[in-house]
């Protein structure tokens, strides 16, 4: 390796215009990599985090909630694309429902329903609650024009969004930035969401939201309806004086991946351990419920002054582990050559701020959509929408399964053309091969289905168990 890959992306990077932050964020990260850095946490370096304070127990009196809410701003990462599920455009401007409440009536999209938690709480509590999403290049100029009918929306002096960075994808052989001419636009990717911090420095952002009169901000990503604005959250975190604070779940047998936090041995200092950063070694035990009893919910509160003080002190550069992300340069052509991503995660910016803690939330602020197979529960009569657009489940989430069939939204739609199964008498839905399901479909205990080796279909009515179709 030479510094010819470190100059190479840096000039490319410049020449797009990416924010200076970004690029030494990106130097310092190239750094690492080059040096052999896994990121890695090993587990005999830590001990797990336990006894967090719980928000099903907060006693917080209305008039500290609306106190604190006044003085919250709502962060979105808004930068994805759903290209997973075969989408080329802001996977927030994806329909979730189609049943909203009262004289709105019909479809909402995951933007839809978010502005409308928003402005439920202000409603509510009388709070200015400003909503500023963090887009991407190819998600900005939609998700702009989506929200323009919320004439509503913008508190005045306050940007809707700001921009996220993006950086080339290394080749994994000599870590020089990949030529790719078939599709120019697959040579970049996202940085991770530890982007976050450079972004908001390069933005202004934090400084305008202190300008306003904020002092905290409650940051999750778009795909995620559970975390919706909460006033007895922002005035336990007022309360509690950290600069930081994470939500944290328990874990159930649905939760095989995702971030944790860890208490590291060597200072006390609590940190984060994704799933990328966690040692094949190790697996087993980070997994394991009775050792790790929490899931990070991505889902974090900031104290704007004590975030503001650290992108001053280190230009937007934090100090985050690194993540290496191997991929190529085609997600969908395994063939294309191999590339190096490098990414880091926001919430381990939890090492960064002395003083940050974390809190237990219920699984109702965890509602993400990854896959279609969560698409199809979130659609589902799992749910119901409140009148302040808050997902509330009926009964306990059963777990979903679907094959590779439905994997992008467009074959998912046309399988699922006449709605969601009812899926409130299920414990599981597994569906092997290629089903069609008709209207009024009911899924009761286990229910799956096999593969026919060909399309098959249930019919409009039929319920689904443990044994495939009953009539």
């Amino acid at each position: 390796m030479s510094d010819r890959g470190l100059a190479l992306a840096r000039e490319k990077m410049s020449a797009e215009g990416v924010a200076p932050a970004a690029i030494e964020t990106f130097t310092r990260f190239y750094r690492l990599l080059e040096s052999g850095e896994t990121g890695l946490v090993r587990e005999a370096d830590v001990d797990p985090l336990v006894d967090l304070p719980r928000h099903a127990d907060l006693d917080v009196p209305a008039a500290d909630a609306q106190a604190a809410l006044a003085r919250t701003a709502i962060i979105k990462l808004n930068g994805g694309l759903g290209t997973s599920m075969g989408m080329d455009k802001a996977k927030s401007l994806l329909t979730v429902r189609d049943d909203a409440p009262g004289a709105d009536g019909g479809a909402l999209t995951f933007l839809d329903v978010i502005v409308r938690q928003v402005r439920a709480a202000r409603e509510a509590t009388g709070a200015r609650l400003p909503l500023v999403l963090m887009n991407s290049f190819r998600t900005r100029d939609d998700t702009l024009a989506a929200l323009a009918p919320y004439a509503d929306l913008a508190v005045d002096g306050l940007p809707l969004d700001f921009l996220q960075n993006r950086e080339p994808k290394l080749r994994a052989d000599d870590l020089e930035p990949v030529d790719w001419p078939a599709d120019p636009t697959l040579e970049w990717c996202p940085p991770g969401h530890g982007d976050l911090y450079p972004a908001l420095h390069a933005s202004g952002v934090v400084r305008t939201l202190l300008d306003a009169g904020f002092r905290y901000a409650s940051v999750s990503n778009s795909d995620n309806l559970g975390a919706a604005p909460d006033g007895a959250i922002a005035a336990w975190f007022a309360a509690s004086g950290a600069p930081y604070a994470a939500e944290m779940c328990l874990k159930s047998p649905a939760d095989v991946k995702g971030g944790q936090l860890v208490v590291r041995k060597s200072d006390g200092r609590i940190v984060q351990r994704e799933t990328a950063q966690t040692h094949p070694d190790d697996v087993d035990v980070s997994l394991d419920p009775s050792v790790h009893p929490y899931f990070h919910t991505n889902n974090l509160w900031f104290d704007l002054e004590a975030l503001a003080a650290e992108l001053d002190r280190t230009g937007g550069v934090l100090e985050l582990p690194l993540i290496r992300n191997e991929k190529t340069v085609d997600p969908t052509d395994a063939s294309s050559p191999a590339v190096v991503q490098i990414e880091s995660a926001m919430g381990a910016a939890v090492a960064v701020f002395e003083g940050a803690t974390a809190i237990e939330v219920g699984r109702e602020r965890f509602l993400p959509v990854k896959t279609t197979s969560d698409l199809l529960l979130m659609r589902s009569d799992v749910y119901e929408l409140t009148d302040g657009y808050r997902l509330v489940a009926q009964v306990a989430a059963p777990l979903v399964k679907l094959s590779k069939t439905y994997k992008t939204i467009s074959r998912f739609d046309e399988r699922f053309a006449a709605g969601a199964p009812s899926l409130r008498a299920a414990s599981s839905l597994t569906v092997e091969g290629d089903w069609t399901f008709g209207a009024g479909v009911r899924a009761e205990g286990d229910a799956a289905l096999p593969d026919e080796g060909r399309r098959a279909t249930v019919p409009d009515g039929a319920t689904v168990t443990a044994d495939g179709v009953a009539p």
